[in-house]
């Protein structure tokens, strides 16, 4: 195995084809089992002959004993997993961004375990009327398996999990469900996903005293909120940071970046609750904040202040119009940004003195900076939000050529 790809798995090659091993790590030499795709393969550890000197014992018996799929980078030293994520990075834009570039540095989160403050699961309801939720195993995506502990996650979002499985009596009458826990400034909230029909909210929230709110998005609806011990804890299913830490270290990145050009106007898209142009607008800039979720994009208007403004709406129907800037600021989906929003920075005249984008998918963004040729990379630094997954953010601050 010579290293790790973009999911995760292990990369080596036989006879000429290239083939992706989950769980093994670079440097090992295994026999494996293999599954044909064509021109690469997927293969399976059936012997690890010689151990790479990169290995751990993964401490989650999940990882091992069911497979699971939450985590992909268990079994490396976390030194290791921090040099597989810069090469990602780096190959991603080498091989499909076409741009050479020097990543300053994959900083490392400050708790490798017990990070998240969010976790949302599968629920699967038994032939008994009960229910189990978890997460799927890697090779199985259909399969559920009841989860215990998640060493990732934080302990309290663990108990208040469990402490709602406990009333599982209160959910919808249906096959499948999903839920999803995180923590506010005090207690959780809780967001029920699935059915057509639930009169329970209420119900489960006096049951649970950790949980402050209750939401529920009923099949093919977005969330509502059906219950809530207070005013503070209406904001329940909008996005929120998963590993705080970490986050706002890269928020602190992206601030400093943005400030080294002192915008007099500044476009924050892909907003989220305005935490970022919030604190653009104070440093004297005039924002446009772009966010597509009602929820969010409401609350960042409550936070900006005039010529500042919150727009809702796709990024993409609205960027052009925003234009032009001094700075752009976006912080896209896992899919990247819309191809429209590609040809709006493409054309902007004049062009931002910066594009600040922030991603969260190697691939999608080294597809996206060659839809936008107009622009180099300034500097290229990244953040593991995710440590024991795959996942990585990655901060491109972008100038246009003649700059």
């Amino acid at each position: 195995i010579g290293s790790i790809a973009a999911g995760g798995d292990g990369v080596g090659r036989a006879e000429g084809r290239v083939i992706f091993v989950p769980r093994s790590a670079p440097g090992d030499i295994a026999r494996v089992l293999l599954q044909d795709k064509g021109r690469f393969a997927r293969g399976e550890i059936v012997e690890l002959v010689r151990a790479s000197s990169s290995r751990v014992d993964p401490p989650c018996p999940h990882y091992t004993g069911d497979r699971c799929g939450g985590c992909q980078l268990q079994h490396l030293a976390y030194d290791a997993q921090l040099e597989a994520k810069g090469r990602i990075i780096v190959d991603s834009l080498e091989r499909i961004g076409r741009r050479t570039v020097t990543l300053g540095e994959v900083r490392a989160g400050a708790r490798p375990w017990r990070y998240r403050r969010k976790l949302t699961l599968a629920m699967r309801r038994r032939r008994d009327g009960g229910w189990i939720a978890g997460l799927h195993p890697y090779d199985d995506p259909d399969a559920v398996f009841a989860l215990g502990d998640c060493p990732i996650t934080d302990e309290r979002v663990v108990a208040t999990w469990k402490a709602i499985l406990a009333q599982s009596r209160l959910f919808p009458k249906v096959p499948r469900l999903r839920g999803a826990v995180r923590l506010l400034d005090e207690g959780a909230s809780f967001v029920l996903e699935g059915g057509r029909q639930w009169r329970h909210g209420q119900a489960l929230l006096d049951a649970v005293p950790e949980l402050r709110a209750v939401w529920w998005a009923p099949e093919e609806s977005r969330p509502r909120l059906v219950a809530r011990r207070d005013e503070r804890a209406t904001t329940g299913a909008s996005f929120a940071q998963v590993n705080v830490a970490v986050g706002e270290a890269l928020h602190d990145h992206v601030a400093a970046r943005v400030a080294s050009y002192a915008p007099a106007s500044v476009v924050d898209a892909y907003a989220g609750t305005g935490d970022t142009a919030e604190r653009f607008a104070r440093s004297g800039a005039r924002v446009t904040a772009i966010e597509l979720d009602r929820e969010a994009a409401d609350y960042a208007a409550t936070r900006l202040a005039p010529p500042s403004r919150s727009v809702r709406g796709r990024v993409e129907d609205h960027i052009a119009a925003a234009l032009p800037a001094d700075v752009v600021v976006i912080n896209p989906p896992r899919s990247g940004i819309d191809v429209r929003v590609a040809d709006a920075l493409q054309q902007a005249s004049p062009p931002p003195r910066a594009v600040i984008y922030v991603s969260c998918d190697p691939a999608t963004l080294a597809r996206d900076l060659t839809r936008m040729p107009r622009y180099r990379v300034a500097s290229a630094i990244a953040f593991d939000m995710f440590p024991q997954t795959a996942h990585v953010e990655t901060v491109c601050e972008l100038v246009p050529e003649a700059a």
